[in-house]
């Protein structure tokens, strides 16, 4: 009797730099895009290959980065482990995006951005050594980038989450709160 193997797994991914803040602009237009989809599994694949392209050429600020995840044989248990990982992601610090559409005349005032964490979490059909490894280091990093972008156009992906901190431009994420709030990061 065959059956199928689900991969869920979440990356996080912390750039530092004082000139990160446009990432911001790209993460929170896939987030709106995401929520106009209502879950339309090729439009949040899209918004994650623009995402995941975005991060290989930020690839000069990437600082730490820390993976988890787990090989899945039931549907169920991939979708209750999918969803337990986008809750963990939702609350963590200032991760709630800015979908508002307000226009402020004041934005050069507000402070630039400098440390971004990206936490993104999917879960697809079959194997993919180069998500089911150690990705901490800056070779494993991009390779597991690359993948999620192929996993998206061989049509393997069932799910994709994306979560961001600082989620709303003018907030910061000091160094202080980065220890604290996201201590699994370990450095590149």
């Amino acid at each position: 009797m065959a059956r199928t193997r689900f991969v869920v797994c979440r990356l996080m991914l912390h750039l530092a730099g004082d000139r990160i803040a446009p990432l911001l602009g790209v993460l929170n237009e896939k987030a709106q895009a995401a929520i106009e989809a209502e879950g339309d599994i090729s439009v949040l694949g899209e918004g994650l290959v623009d995402i995941a392209e975005s991060l290989l050429q930020s690839e000069s600020y990437w600082r730490s980065a820390a993976n988890e995840g787990d090989v899945i044989w039931k549907e169920t248990e991939a979708a209750d482990y999918v969803q337990e990982l986008f809750t963990y992601s939702a609350q963590r610090y200032l991760s709630q995006p800015d979908l508002s559409d307000n226009n402020d005349d004041d934005l050069l005032s507000l402070p630039i951005t400098e440390n971004i964490v990206v936490m993104m979490t999917i879960a697809f059909e079959g194997e993919s050594p180069d998500l089911e490894t150690d990705l901490a280091s800056f070779s494993a990093l991009q390779k597991g980038l690359k993948t999620m972008i192929n996993l998206h156009y061989q049509d393997r992906l069932r799910a994709v989450q994306v979560h961001f901190s600082p989620a709303r431009l003018g907030d910061r994420l000091t160094e202080d709160q980065l220890l604290l709030n996201f201590s699994e990061l370990i450095p590149l």
